[in-house]
């Protein structure tokens, strides 16, 4: 799998299964993975709870680094974060963070292709760096640890 997942090129293998990925892209993942799935909202007492009673995850106190999200670990060691939001123009969205092993490299990449990066990579003590970038109509994340 190549990062990101921007003007992906369609390719059938010889067992007919698709693989994507963007040609020329210089940051190869071993699997795309979400690290960190953020969840912004107007609620997020009604939201944890769901999530707490429906999937069975135990969200934390509130984490100061991560936006005052309260944060859940999942089975596979990936993160969901539910926080309210940080200013009064942030609307609710939900935002995975694809995790990258050089997240400027993969800022590069996503600039050349017409991304708009929204928060350059930043250093989140005892989390790792993220980042931030629109592409789509949607938000995305990246992630580096």
């Amino acid at each position: 799998t190549y990062w990101p997942p921007v003007t992906p090129t369609l390719h059938r293998t010889s067992q007919s299964r698709c693989r994507f990925f963007a040609p020329h892209t210089p940051i190869l993942l071993e699997a795309m993975k979400v690290h960190y799935l953020e969840v912004v909202t107007q609620d997020v007492e009604a939201v944890c709870g769901a999530y707490a009673s429906g999937l069975g995850v135990e969200f934390g106190n509130p984490v100061p680094a991560l936006g005052g999200a309260r944060t859940a670990i999942l089975s596979d060691g990936s993160l969901v974060g539910v926080r309210g939001p940080l200013r009064d123009s942030e609307l609710p969205v939900v935002r995975p963070y694809w995790l990258v092993s050089d997240i400027r490299a993969a800022l590069g990449v996503i600039e050349a292709a017409g991304g708009r990066i929204a928060l350059p990579a930043t250093p989140i003590a005892g989390y790792g760096t993220c980042a931030i970038y629109l592409q789509g109509g949607n938000d995305h994340g990246l992630w580096q640890l």
